[in-house]
């Protein structure tokens, strides 16, 4: 029988030449594989699905630059947990034995309170510690924008089916209690299915099939073993992973298409499986802007409700909200419109860059201002009909461009009908 140690912490490699994965960030040219190459590393946060190397990389960075290691879990670490580690920094970072910056590791960092993420700063921008944070939540919602303003984001993409073969191979090669066994791989379809993109979720499989096979037996991994094996076990690889990125976008794309039977679907095999209703409830309000819009404001409006009832409603009854606000959303008119609108904005600010204010819109709070022209010629819109002053809103270099386009809906004709017309008159 396999070692008290998991498959996956006695695989966990110390180098880069055993990391598998993320080439685009570790291979040649990469900007961790450079930052790792001058020995100047930069705070940085790893967001990516769990399994595909993101502690394993920081402490890999730990060991090559030989820095000072400290790690902290969000979920068990408060605010005095963290000046503590801060206070130990300052002091590592002022013996003459130490060669690089304190690295601070903290797994979870979408966990991390407002105050606790408050509490790094100050360590952070001085440079008393090189902070390395990993989240399987999207950063630009969890993190505060202070932080992420000191801190580079950099995405982790599950491992592909290549990647899955390497650590394989690997493993079979490298493992002391492996290589003592009679192993034979037969099939690879099912296994690589089920690890989902999570290098984790792949050796905890060969260990359990490991283990649960008699030391004068063959060791098998095929098809068959690896299904029975994992019914035995389905909650420990029911959740995340390549599978829970799969769902959502099957999810979003039903609600999207006007599916509520699909997005039900979807929504249930994401209850079944142990997902985060507020990673739902927030997919759903972004669902209510993004796919349905101006085409029914209210859906908006719904959503947002929906997280907020979920907060006080809790788990399990919170899955009915959630339920009946994925019906609202898949059956409402759709429209992208104002998704567009700011994407078409964002372009003709890359392209034009800073242009300037037109005097008339600046405000003109001191008297310098006014004497400048600031405010001058301004037509307030409601002391003209209809409320409408026909006037320059833009830059003048970009002057009666349209960036937002009416969606092919009654709502959204309206408005378009209402703009001619006032325009016109």
């Amino acid at each position: 029988m396999g070692g008290n140690i998991p498959l996956a912490e006695r695989m966990r490699p110390q180098t880069l030449d055993n990391y598998i994965g993320q080439t685009h960030l570790v291979g040649p040219g990469g900007v961790v594989r450079n930052m790792i190459d001058t020995g100047r590393i930069n705070s940085f946060i790893l967001w990516g699905p769990p399994g595909v190397g993101k502690t394993t990389l920081a402490r890999i960075i730990a060991n090559v630059t030989e820095a000072e290691f400290y790690t902290l879990s969000a979920v068990t670490s408060g605010v005095k947990d963290v000046r503590e580690i801060i206070d130990r920094c300052e002091k590592a970072g002022r013996s003459m034995f130490s060669k690089s910056r304190p690295i601070l590791f903290i797994d979870e960092i979408h966990r991390f309170s407002k105050s606790q993420q408050d509490s790094l700063l100050g360590a952070v921008e001085k440079g008393v510690v090189t902070l390395i944070g990993a989240t399987t939540e999207n950063p630009s919602f969890e993190v505060i924008r202070p932080l992420l303003s000191r801190a580079q984001v950099y995405t982790l993409k599950p491992l592909d089916e290549a990647d899955l073969r390497r650590l394989l191979d690997l493993t079979l090669e490298k493992d002391p209690i492996l290589k003592e066994r009679d192993v034979k791989v037969e099939e690879t379809g099912a296994l690589f299915r089920f690890a989902g993109g999570d290098a984790r979720k792949l050796l905890n499989i060969i260990d359990l099939i490991e283990q649960s096979t008699p030391d004068d037996k063959p060791v098998v991994i095929d098809d068959a073993t690896v299904i029975d094996r994992l019914q035995e076990n389905p909650a420990a690889y029911d959740r995340n992973g390549e599978l829970h990125y799969d769902i959502i976008s099957a999810f979003i794309k039903s609600v999207r298409g006007s599916d509520p039977d699909g997005a039900l679907y979807w929504l249930a095999r994401m209850v079944a499986g142990g997902e985060d209703p507020a990673f739902i409830a927030r997919r759903l309000v972004i669902l209510a802007a993004e796919d349905i819009g101006l085409a029914n404001p209210n859906a908006l409006l719904l959503a947002n409700a929906t997280f907020d009832a979920l907060q006080k409603i809790g788990w399990p009854e919170g899955r009915i909200i959630l339920a009946e606000c994925t019906v609202y959303l898949a059956t409402s008119p759709k429209s992208n419109s104002a998704y567009m609108g700011i994407a078409n904005a964002l372009a003709e600010v890359g392209e034009s860059g800073n242009l300037p204010v037109p005097l008339h819109l600046r405000n003109a709070p001191t008297q310098l201002m006014k004497d400048m022209g600031y405010g001058k010629d301004y037509k307030y819109s409601h002391n003209y009909a209809n409320n409408y002053s026909d006037q320059l809103y833009l830059p003048e270099q970009i002057a009666g461009k349209r960036f937002w386009h009416a969606g092919q809906n009654p709502s959204e004709a309206k408005m378009q009908q209402r703009m001619d017309e006032i325009r016109k008159k």
